[in-house]
């Protein structure tokens, strides 16, 4: 019983996916703002913070998802980008802790 409601979940989820894929036009996307140069701590920042927007974003699209507010194809979008921002950050976590550790052992 499970098996087919999430196989049914799964289906009409492929086949909205690709509803909307149909939707879309082909037109070649606006080219990406030039980042100005800036200090270290700007750069940390917005990065920062457009991070803690992918976040939030994520975090409403599920909750809308589960209210039925918008389909499963945003919650998926929204949740994989949720996903890989949380890795990233993580990521970025870890090497900056590993680059204090080193400078810890470093002799003075």
């Amino acid at each position: 019983m499970i098996e087919n409601s999430s196989m049914s979940f799964v289906a009409n989820g492929v086949r909205d996916a690709y509803r909307n894929a149909q939707g879309l036009s082909g037109a070649a996307l606006p080219a990406a703002p030039r980042p100005e140069a800036g200090s270290f701590s700007e750069l940390v920042r917005n990065a920062s913070q457009d991070a803690i927007a992918t976040i939030r974003e994520g975090d409403m699209a599920a909750q809308q998802g589960l209210r039925g507010e918008i389909g499963r194809q945003e919650v998926v979008e929204a949740t994989l980008a949720l996903e890989s921002t949380v890795k990233t950050v993580v990521a970025l976590r870890d090497k900056f802790v590993e680059a204090y550790q080193e400078v810890l052992r470093m002799p003075i």
